[in-house]
């Protein structure tokens, strides 16, 4: 959920419950919630950082293992094609 939404959505519920506190305690709960959307943002960033650190990881290792096979089809190939060949 964006960020906007998630305060928006706290604004608009702070506004409901604010209806018997008093303005300090509804400040208190605004910072409240406002730290705790804080939080779950950077909690939710961590999360897609993580998630984009192992595709990477991921992609990393399948270009080195595509690699590998290139580089050793092309050393059969030309072991073939010299006539090199063991079979």
């Amino acid at each position: 959920m964006k960020t906007t939404t998630v305060l928006a959505i706290a604004l608009g519920l702070g506004a409901l419950g604010a209806c018997n506190k008093s303005p300090q305690e509804q400040t208190a709960d605004n910072i409240e919630a406002n730290a705790e959307n804080t939080a779950d943002t950077i909690e939710a960033n961590a999360d897609n950082a993580a998630d984009m650190m192992q595709a990477n990881a991921e992609n990393a290792a399948d270009a080195v293992r595509n690699s590998g096979e290139n580089s050793a089809d092309s050393v059969r190939n030309s072991a073939d094609a010299d006539g090199n060949s063991a079979n």
